[in-house]
This record gives C-alpha cells, structure tokens and sequence, in this order.
C-alpha cells in the first residue's frame, strides 16, 4: 500500500516556547527531527522576507507621499527611459483598471487622474501589515497562508498582490499591487512553493509544506502537497493530510476552506483523542505549563472521561455533518486504564464513529497503529460511492455563515 503524510512547518516560536516542536514522540515521528523543527530549507526565512519587503514598500510609499508633488510622484513612478519616453509597467495597469482609467501613457493622464494613479493616500491607523521575524510569527501567517491555499506559481502570484495592508484614508483598500510590489512577493516565495520531502523512522515519505497556525489562519498543509502526494500514491494509494488545531478548529477550516479551494474531497476523517485531554474536558482540575499533572490524570476516573466523553461526540457528529465519516484514534498514555480506554471507545461508537482504535504507535511505531490502518482502509473501501462531502456553507461570505460556524462549532 502506497502512503504518503502531509505536514505543516512547524515555526520557530513554539518550538523553542512551552510547546516544543512538531516532529511526533518515540517511534512516530519525522526524521531529522532537529531540521524539521528549525530552518528546513528555508521556506518561513522567505515568508519572512517576504513580508519584511512588503512592509518597507509602505514605508517608503508613506514617506514619499508626504514629500512629493503629484507630478513628482508620476516620475518616480514612471521614470524617462533613454529616449525620453514614460510608460507604465505591467503591475501598474492593475491599478489603472481598478481605478477605472484606461488610458495607456503617463502623460495622457489628467492632474486628477495623476493624482488618484500616484496617491495611495494610506491611513497610518489602518496598517495591519507588521515587520517580524520568525521567532512568534503570527503576523507571518497572511503570506503563509497564501503558500498553503496556492495551487500554482500564477496563482500565489495574484494572492500575493491581492493581499491588503490598510485602507486609505477615502476608505479603500490597499493592496500589495497597488505598491507594485506582487511580482517582488513572488520572487522571494518561488522555491518556497515547493514541498520539502522527508520521512519518518520507519521510512514512510512526508510533504511538509507552509504552516499556518488554525488560530489565526487555517491550520492546514498545503493544497499543492496534497496534490502531488495524490498524484505519487496512485489510485489504491492513501494520502494523510493535517488539519491541525484540535478537531474544531482545523476541521472545520478544512473542510470550509481547503477543501472548496482545491476542489478535492476526504474519504475519511480520523479524530485523535487521549484520555488526559477528555478528563480536562469532564471538568478535571488545570493544567499548567511547567507544573506536575495533577493526581486525577495519572489515575483511573472513569467517570471523569465520560463526561469528557461529550466534547468527543461533539467533534464526530460535527464532522460526519460534512459526509465524511470518522474514525476515533485513541493515544494511549502508560497511566490510561482499560476501563477508561473502552469508555471513549464505546462513546465514540455510540455518538456515531465508524470505529474507535486504541493506537500504541508512539511506543511500537507503525505496529501500534495497524488496526487504526485497517478500519480506515476499510472505511474508505466500503463507503467511497455512499458517501458526499457537503460543505456547510454558502460559496458566498456571509453573516449567516459566521453564525452557523459559530453554533455548530462552539
């Protein structure tokens, strides 16, 4: 059987933060680890660039509107060539169009139409572009998400210029073309396009490509990774995707988001879930960073996990809402108990699962997740022609479409 997994990159500010890195644990995780976890081959140095570029070029744009004329603009703008001669370049007849001005040479243009072409006239207070480095970079996480939701150099080339950075001060929005500076994002981003290939211990390939967090973007690998792992695997093959931030954040944008943008559909959703996490969703005592467990979650509470049980139940029927339905892979941790362990099982069945597995692949590698393998073939194989991605939301953005999200998911 043909696999391959596709992962975000995970970025520096967790991994070298309370979190750690993203790699996996024991016998189940992407090697080497160390590179995964840091630079890679550089792709978030380029976002990173990327960003920074797009943030002097308002700068500059700020600072030379305050100190130049109209005319003087329109020349540094549209300097002379050798002959003489002005002319637009190619970035600059986007802005023309969007303007509504259809004239083709610099001096055709009235003082108003000069003004209204070499004016941004940015509202400071309205910049939402920041300059970062990649140390905590949530403001990376527009460019980055450009980079997963891309399906081509064409395509990440009019995302990039479509990306706003303010409004001006009439209210209108600022885009990375309006500074001319889309085709420049490009350049910067154009080895970044492509996935880095790695492995895990047991030699099985892995796409790791963009890693845009679900908090703050929308916490999935990349279209064009999953694209060429379909693409590697075959028609028998299966291809492992993240949708990461837990099963209501990075689900749903999956499925909202990815899915509608790449036109491509899951057979089957696996929902990862561990006994600690569902006694802290039964009401057990917080957890803090840097402090010990409390005695609750290294002891037998069944009880405990069964209340915690409905925030499971929750995550699959709002998952198979999608037509997707859902195996349940439970980590199991050295202090779970049988007992406890058969309550998530038989909870997820009951609230609709195909299938609840308890995994050990953090301990014995790939033996420890054969049958969460096997039911998920099986899955797949059985229910490919019953069942139908249905997205939950209009193709228009709309109020009721937050609303829904917000009924369903919270």
């Amino acid at each position: 059987m043909s696999v391959v997994t596709c992962l975000r990159q995970p970025s520096q500010g967790p991994t070298f933060g309370i979190k750690g890195g993203a790699a996996g644990g024991g016998y189940s995780q992407v090697i080497p680890m160390d590179e995964f976890n840091l630079h890679l081959t550089g792709d978030i140095h380029a976002i990173t660039a990327a960003n920074n570029l797009l943030a002097a070029a308002i700068d500059t744009r700020i600072f030379h509107e305050s100190t130049q004329s109209d005319k003087a603009l329109l020349n540094r703008l549209c300097p002379p060539n050798k002959e003489g001669t002005r002319s637009f370049s190619n970035i600059m007849f986007r802005r023309l169009k969007k303007l509504g001005i259809s004239k083709t040479k610099p001096e055709d243009l009235t003082p108003k139409e000069v003004k209204k072409f070499a004016r941004l006239d940015i509202d400071p207070d309205s910049i939402t572009w920041r300059r970062v480095m990649d140390v905590n970079d949530r403001f990376l996480r527009k460019i980055t998400v450009v980079l997963a939701l891309t399906t081509s150099l064409a395509d990440m080339r009019e995302r990039l210029g479509n990306m706003v950075i303010g409004n001006s001060k009439a209210g209108e929005p600022i885009t990375a073309d309006d500074l001319g500076v889309g085709g420049a994002l490009t350049v910067l981003m154009k080895d970044a396009i492509n996935p880095t290939l790695m492995q895990t211990l047991e030699g099985t390939p892995v796409l790791v490509h963009a890693g845009p967090f679900a908090n703050i973007a929308h916490g999935n690998s990349s279209i064009v990774a999953d694209k060429i792992a379909l693409k590697l695997v075959g028609p028998g093959g299966f291809v492992v995707t993240e949708a990461g931030f837990g099963a209501d954040i990075g689900t749903e944008k999956f499925m909202n988001i990815k899915c509608r943008y790449s036109g491509l559909t899951p057979q089957c959703a696996v929902i990862v879930a561990t006994i600690r996490a569902l006694k802290m969703h039964g009401g057990g005592p917080e957890v803090v960073a840097g402090k010990p467990l409390d005695h609750a979650y290294l002891t037998e509470n069944v009880a405990l996990v069964e209340a915690g049980c409905i925030n499971l139940a929750r995550h699959i029927s709002n998952t198979k809402a999608y037509g997707v339905n859902v195996v349940v892979a439970i980590n199991k941790f050295s202090t779970d108990s049988e007992a406890e362990l058969n309550a998530v099982r038989n909870a997820a069945l009951a609230a609709g699962a195909f299938d609840a597995v308890i995994c050990t692949h953090h301990a014995y590698g790939g033996k420890g997740a054969v049958s969460n393998s096997f039911q998920t073939n099986v899955l797949v194989k059985d229910y490919q022609e019953m069942v139908s991605f249905v997205s939950c939301l209009k193709q228009e953005r709309n109020v009721e479409n937050n609303k829904l999200i917000l009924t369903k998911w919270s």
